[in-house]
This record gives structure tokens, C-alpha cells and sequence, in this order.
């Protein structure tokens, strides 16, 4: 026991050492509308105890401190990875515990089907093929065509000479059919490349949009918003509009699943997911950040308007009554918190991105299922 509260607390100390710059960063206001200079502790406090959450999981299964051990914890106790979190409620229900060779199964599985740099590299070496196979095609193509005039320009050279016209013609003939099986040949293989290049296009197509995109809820993933985040920084920036950023997570998600099992989380995430999607357009991009976390994106919307735009879906999704279809029975209110930020009120994008989040556990902490502005830097 000594020895896990020694990790533990070791665990803490690290974290305020990777903290730190969060840590004085957080004590600017999170919101207008909080009233309370106690959310950056609270915030703290809430990431060092989760620090501790993940040492004393890692001690209670004698699991070894590497990355992967230490990423599996954090997805199984945040929730922020399903499938690694029902993988591990799956063994922990048949075996009661965790092993190193376990947790390492787990995470090769989860991954299996992602775009690898291995296979990445496979894919582009088979288009390399393919190019020069179609380059010694076109070659051999005009180097048939140019041997097929070279020897008809001969030919015609043979006309005025001694040989018959039977031979002549008998000539030609074969030389035609000569160039029409090598023309039929190179068309052939030409088809055959056509169809691998096709199949190779549609499998990083493929790539791509599993690279993009969350499996689940069918919504970008975090990659995604990455991108769209940058270049919208850009085109608002150029066009001098408003750029807004909110964070929104599901309210006791954790007991939904415990309560009504992983299956019935999953459809609350996709349902949560379809509602997010009906708001996107063009200029609002929608995405699941992680977990029952989402992330939305607004261009040209002030932070007021974009408060009231994602207020008006926590309110629709408050308001339903939603039901488990396993069990036919009605579930409790189904809420999110919410917290958004102007991207251009703050240094970098990645500060905007903490203040929405600093807001957003902000509305968690005042009592859930609301929506709380995060309040611009001010000098002192």
C-alpha cells in the first residue's frame, strides 16, 4: 500500500511538472458568466487526481509503467477511447484483472485496422509500380508503332523490286497481324493496370477517411479538426470574421454506461453525434474530439452567437426522451455541457481550445446540462 501512495504521489509531482505552463496559464478567468476565480484550481485538482487514478489502476494490476500501459489506463478511466474501454470492462468481467501481455493485445487490436506507416508505404511502392508499369507500356507502344512505320516505309521501298505482288501482300499481311497482337497485348495489360490503379486509389481513399474520420459517430475526428481548425484560423483572419470554438461533452456518460451497458453509450454517442451534424455547414465544423467529447467550429459567428447556437442543441437534446432498446425502458435525462470561446480573443488557437474547455468543465462544476462563455484575456 505505501509503495502505491509513493507512485502516486510521484505520478502528482510529475504532473505539476508537465502542468506548469497550464497551471499559470489558468489563472486568468474561464467564463464571464462563472462569477468564481476557483476554476483553474479546480481544474488542477481534477487533472492531478486522474493522475493518481491511472497509478493506482496500474498498481492494482501489476502492470509494468510503459506508454502503452499508462495509455490504456487513461482511455479505460476517461472513457475517452471506447473500444479500449469496453475491451477492458470485457476482461476485467471474465478475469477480474489486467496483464502486461493483455493490455498490449488490446491496444494491437484496437489499432490493427489503422493506416500503418508500413502500409502506407506498401500502397505507395504498388502506384510506383504501376506508373512505371504504365511507362513501359506507353514505351513499348511507341516503340511498336515506330518498328510497324519502319517496316511498312520498307515495304513500300520492296514494291518496285523483284517480288511478286502475292509476296508482297503476304508480307504486309503478316506485319499487320504482327502489330495488331502486340497493339491487342499492350491494351491488355493497360486494362489490367487500370484496374489495379482504381483499386489502389479506392483503398487510400479509404485510408484517408479512416484517417479522418470517427468511426462511430461517422463525424471528423480530432485529426480532421486539426486541419480544419488552421485553415479556418486562415480564411477568417483574411476575411476579418469572427471565428468561435466550442467544447461539449456529455453529461455522466460514465453512467450510461454502467447503467445501460456500452452498446446503449454507443447509440447515445451516435445520436448526440446526429444531432451535432444537423448544425454543420460549410462555415461550422463539427467533430468528435474524443471520448463524449465534441468539438464544433464556428466561421463568422461571434461567441454569443455561437453560445446560443450550441444552447439551442443542448436544449433539444435535454428535452427528449430517450429510451434503451435493450431493455425498452425509459433512460434518465440525456444532457451535455458546453463551454466556447472566441478563437481570436486569445494568444494561439490552442489557447482558445483551453478556454473552451476551462469553461466547459466550469458548467460541469456549477451543475451540467448548460452552456458557459469563456471570458477574453485582459490586461492587468
Amino acid at each position: 500500500m505505501n509503495a502505491q501512495i509513493g507512485f502516486t504521489r510521484r505520478i502528482a509531482n510529475w504532473a505539476k511538472g508537465l502542468s506548469a505552463d497550464e497551471m499559470q496559464s489558468l489563472s486568468v478567468e474561464a467564463s464571464s458568466r462563472e462569477g468564481s476565480r476557483n476554476g483553474s484550481s479546480r481544474e488542477i485538482e481534477r487533472r492531478r487526481q486522474l493522475y493518481e487514478d491511472v497509478g493506482s489502476f496500474l498498481f492494482a494490476h501489476d502492470l509494468d509503467i510503459t506508454p502503452v500501459n499508462f495509455g490504456l489506463a487513461l482511455d479505460y478511466l476517461t472513457g475517452n477511447d471506447h473500444e479500449i474501454e469496453k475491451a477492458v470492462c470485457a476482461i476485467l468481467k471474465e478475469r477480474g484483472q489486467i496483464t502486461n501481455v493483455l493490455a498490449e493485445k488490446i491496444i494491437t487490436e484496437r489499432h490493427s485496422k489503422e493506416l500503418t506507416v508500413d502500409g502506407l508505404s506498401r500502397m505507395l511502392t504498388s502506384v510506383e509500380e504501376n506508373l512505371d508499369r504504365f511507362h513501359l507500356l506507353a514505351t513499348e507502344s511507341r516503340t511498336s508503332a515506330s518498328s510497324y512505320g519502319e517496316a511498312l516505309q520498307a515495304q513500300v521501298s520492296e514494291i518496285e523490286s523483284d517480288h511478286s505482288p502475292e509476296q508482297l501482300v503476304s508480307a504486309l499481311v503478316d506485319l499487320t497481324r504482327s502489330m495488331v497482337d502486340k497493339t491487342r497485348q499492350i491494351e491488355a495489360e493497360m486494362r489490367e493496370n487500370q484496374k489495379k490503379t482504381h483499386a489502389l486509389q479506392q483503398s487510400l481513399e479509404s485510408a484517408r477517411k479512416a484517417a479522418e474520420q470517427d468511426h462511430l459517430t461517422g463525424l471528423p475526428n480530432r485529426r480532421a479538426f486539426e486541419v480544419f481548425l488552421k485553415e479556418e484560423v486562415k480564411a477568417a483572419s483574411a476575411k476579418g470574421e469572427a471565428l468561435s470554438v466550442a467544447f461539449c461533452d456529455i453529461d455522466h456518460f460514465k453512467h450510461i454506461n454502467d447503467t445501460h451497458g456500452h452498446d446503449t453509450g454507443d447509440r447515445v454517442l451516435r445520436f448526440v453525434g446526429s444531432l451535432f451534424a444537423r448544425i454543420s455547414s460549410e462555415k461550422c465544423h463539427v467533430a468528435r474530439h474524443g471520448g463524449e467529447e465534441f468539438v464544433l467550429l464556428f466561421r463568422g459567428k461571434s461567441v454569443s452567437e455561437a453560445c446560443e447556437i450550441v444552447d439551442q442543441t443542448r436544449a433539444d437534446l435535454a428535452a427528449r426522451n430517450l429510451v434503451d432498446r435493450n431493455s425498452g425502458e425509459r433512460m434518465a435525462q440525456v444532457s451535455f455541457s458546453g463551454g466556447v470561446a472566441d478563437v481570436f480573443n486569445y494568444p494561439t488557437p490552442r489557447d482558445a481550445l483551453k478556454a473552451a474547455d476551462r469553461a466547459l468543465y466550469l458548467a460541469k462544476e456549477h451543475g451540467r446540462n448548460r452552456v458557459y462563455m469563456a471570458a477574453a484575456i485582459t490586461e492587468d
